[in-house]
């Protein structure tokens, strides 16, 4: 199969955004899903143009969205050799209250691995991009981890609290190791932001498949560091949840691991 053409892509989902989250922002309802979790006429309609265009495009590859029931995304997950993963509004609780900070994000599966990926804040009107094998960008100029050289105790963490263990959760907020903590709300762009060194390090206590897909690409072609609370690979071609630590930095990154498998 020929992989789709990055630029393509890139053009029609910034425009996709542009026209159907944008003018929705602080303008919208939202309805609640059965898992608790909002559901807005931003996601619905991003998803339907999304889906059209890749039907368009590629009518080849299978395609997967937060947005189906769980039983069509297990057989898809099992079944298709090709297969889009779509998240067409990461941060809907964000975009429901008026925060700006929510994104786009879409990632392409072959044979069981992610080899294309993009993230896109509408916003800030940035692209986050990835292609297995060929580098990561932002807004089309090469995206860099870089070593930030500041110690555990220094660094700024991204951290939600969430999902984490009753025991790891009072570590952090009793002995926090590092210097002040944040949580952007928007997992897709979290992973974004770590692999722009914004931020020291990161941790989640459980992402769904279309939080991380497209993320753990973007950060491995930009040279940063990720792994499970166990210390195994993020991404997995399946529905159950994966804790997240991440750093742009290789040192921080080992110190921060750690320290969470220590305090687990």
């Amino acid at each position: 199969m020929m992989q789709p053409d990055l630029q393509v892509l890139v053009q029609e989902i910034r425009q996709i955004a542009r026209e159907e989250i944008l003018p929705r922002f602080e303008h919208v309802g939202f309805a609640l899903k059965q898992d608790g979790s909002l559901l807005t006429e931003a996601d619905l309609a991003t998803n339907r143009r999304i889906a059209t265009f890749l039907q368009q495009q590629w009518p080849e590859i299978a395609f997967l969205s937060e947005e189906m029931e769980r039983e069509e995304q297990a057989c898809l997950l099992r079944e298709a050799d090709a297969l889009w993963c779509l998240d067409p509004l990461d941060g809907t609780s964000n975009f429901a209250a008026g925060i700006p900070l929510f994104a786009v994000s879409l990632a392409l599966f072959q044979q069981g691995e992610v080899v294309l990926a993009l993230t896109y804040d509408p916003v800030r009107d940035e692209m986050f991009s990835a292609v297995r094998g060929q580098g990561a960008w932002l807004n089309g100029k090469p995206l860099r981890c870089q070593s930030s050289e500041f110690a555990l105790r220094n660094a700024v963490a991204i951290v939600d609290f969430k999902r984490l263990s009753l025991p790891l959760k009072q570590a952090l907020m009793h002995q926090p190791p590092y210097g002040s903590q944040r949580n952007l709300g928007s997992c897709v762009l979290e992973w974004a932001w770590m692999a722009a060194n914004r931020g020291n390090v990161y941790l989640h206590g459980g992402m769904k498949l279309w939080d991380l897909a497209a993320g753990t690409l973007i950060l491995a072609e930009a040279g940063g560091y990720a792994c499970t609370l166990q210390g195994e690979a993020v991404f997995k071609p399946a529905l159950e949840p994966r804790s997240v630590v991440i750093s742009p930095d290789k040192a921080l990154f080992a110190a921060w691991l750690q320290y969470l498998q220590e305090n687990q």
